[in-house]
């Protein structure tokens, strides 16, 4: 079911967990929320083209470019995460499954695959 090397440096209990956040969760949150908040922009600013109105499309300009932004953000969640996890990387918590005593959170999220 698991590979060797995730059960060596995971809790057995968070393997499925850990690869339903990684596998399903960050996916979305990385590139379909990014993806929803330039669309959205995109059709407010469209909308305001349409109607002709100067100060509307200055509005819709600013509010995609606030979206842009957000969009970029959102997309780096998941490189600031990696950076986290590798500045506190170990738990310290002991478990006799765990080859050398000391759980490394870094070296289980990267070997999920």
């Amino acid at each position: 079911m698991f590979d060797l090397v995730e059960i060596l440096t995971c809790p057995s209990d968070l393997v499925p967990v850990f690869k339903f956040i990684k596998n399903g969760v960050y996916p979305i949150i990385q590139i379909g929320i990014p993806i929803l908040l330039i669309l959205m922009g995109s059709i407010d600013l469209g909308k305001a083209v349409m109607s002709s109105d100067d100060k509307e499309i200055k509005g819709a300009t600013s509010k995609l470019i606030k979206r842009a932004i957000a969009a970029v953000a959102v997309f780096f969640v998941a490189t600031i995460v990696s950076l986290l996890m590798g500045l506190f990387s170990s738990s310290g918590a002991t478990d006799s499954d765990s080859v050398g005593g000391t759980e490394s959170w870094k070296d289980c999220w990267n070997n999920l695959d």
